[in-house]
């Protein structure tokens, strides 16, 4: 525990470190790209680390059906969100650790 507690006053002392990387993570987020596919592909969601969704792409033949479609789309955009929160809990991660934090620390200072 004081080992935990030690990492953090030492951090406190370091803010310009730590503005730094935060700004390197947000700026990351923007670029963080994830994609979900439905249906063998007939539906495919793009989000970013930002929890936007940046495109969805529709295959002709998914038209037929508006109740499948529907399905699909919130198949894909729920993969792509999925997809996208994992990364940038890595991101999240690295960060932590390039500030010299134990894992699961960042977390619980947010």
């Amino acid at each position: 525990m004081f080992g935990k507690l030690g990492s953090l006053m030492s951090l406190m002392g370091n803010s310009g470190k730590i503005k730094d990387e935060m700004e390197k993570f947000n700026a990351q987020l923007g670029t963080i790209v994830a994609e979900g596919a439905a249906g063998g592909g007939y539906v495919t969601a793009k989000a970013n680390g930002r929890m936007e969704v940046v495109s969805v792409a529709i295959a002709a033949e998914a038209m037929a059906d508006r109740e499948m479609l529907e399905d699909l789309v919130a198949a894909a955009v729920n993969q792509a969100l999925v997809k996208a929160r994992d990364q940038v809990g890595a991101a999240s991660a690295k960060m932590a650790e390039n500030l010299g934090l134990p894992p699961g620390m960042l977390g619980a200072l947010s």
